[in-house]
């Protein structure tokens, strides 16, 4: 069971990014808004993938807030969690 631990693992990347008005809770530092990829990986295999947007801060990374892209329709539809 310790060993399941070790073989499962999530990644996520930041694709790309534009600045945002705002300012972090935190740090105090500026806001950001960007395209975010998360890979959860068993063995290093990649076998689920998610899309999605948020709003990070550039100075210490924290994720202020998130939304789901939802890729069914033809208009770029997004939900505030």
């Amino acid at each position: 069971m310790v060993c399941f631990c070790f073989l499962v693992d999530q990644t996520r990347q930041v694709r790309s990014s534009k600045p945002a008005a705002g300012i972090c809770s935190r740090c105090g530092g500026g806001a950001s808004v960007a395209d975010m990829k998360t890979a959860t990986r068993f063995c290093y295999v990649p076998f689920y993938w998610k899309s999605w947007r948020a709003i990070i801060c550039t100075f210490c990374g924290s994720i202020l807030s998130f939304f789901l892209h939802l890729k069914f329709s033809l208009r770029s539809w997004v939900i505030n969690l």
